[in-house]
């Protein structure tokens, strides 16, 4: 089974909206979960554009599922979520 990829977005409305706080993700990820997803950051992912809605950033993509306004508990839920689900 491939990793699941978690994409952070670090464009600038991102960052000013939260991203910043979203960094420690990778290290605060559970260990049970290490061999199974990656963590990177982007320079944009482009979600505000595809939206319109800026007011829903920090944006994180969990699979190529979009989490709005990613909070690290947000993100760890989705990943949770996208993991069980492929467990089936």
């Amino acid at each position: 089974m491939d990793k699941l990829e978690v994409k952070i977005c670090f464009g600038t409305t991102c960052f000013v909206m939260g991203a910043s706080g979203l960094q420690e993700l990778k290290d605060i990820i559970p260990a049970k979960y290490h061999d199974r997803v990656s963590v990177a950051g982007s320079l944009c992912l482009g979600n505000c554009y595809k939206r319109s809605e800026y007011s829903k950033a920090p944006y994180v993509e969990v699979g190529g599922e979009v989490v709005e306004d990613a909070t690290v508990e947000k993100v760890l839920a989705a990943i949770d979520a996208k993991l069980a689900a492929n467990e089936r």
